[in-house]
């Protein structure tokens, strides 16, 4: 997909996606491209910038995803996993039931959210936890 920066002939500007430059030809020639403001056919493609990742943004996701396995290995190797039971586990610590202590596991959202609705302090993780037996 390629996304060109056009105007027609009333110097209306606006964007639109193609599936290639060639795809682009085809539709203009066929009058298939019209202005959203003023509907003309008459289409054109305007100057534009490439699109050129920076080495910043190419080494960006590394970075990010370097951080994520760090934390998630932080996680795993400090805390007992629960697995289902996470929002069971994280109430009985809260009401003193269980003793505190660090957890991870799964909860689903409807879980999760009456755990924040009650007071009782959690956090989604950004990973999917390991497969590990309780």
């Amino acid at each position: 997909m390629i996304k060109f920066h056009l105007k027609c002939d009333q110097s209306h500007a606006f964007e639109s996606w193609f599936q290639s430059g060639a795809a682009y030809e085809k539709l203009t020639a066929a009058g298939m491209v019209n202005c959203d403001i003023c509907g003309s056919t008459k289409i054109s493609k305007t100057i534009m910038a490439p699109a050129v990742s920076t080495s910043s943004q190419i080494t960006a996701p590394k970075r990010i995803e370097a951080a994520l396995t760090e934390m998630r290995q932080n996680v795993e190797k400090n805390s007992d996993y629960v697995g289902k039971k996470f929002a069971d586990e994280a109430r009985a610590m809260h009401d003193g039931v269980k003793p505190e202590r660090a957890i991870y596991g799964e909860a689903s959202f409807k879980d999760a959210k009456k755990l924040v609705d009650d007071g009782i302090p959690v956090m989604p993780l950004p990973f999917v936890p390991s497969k590990k037996t309780n």
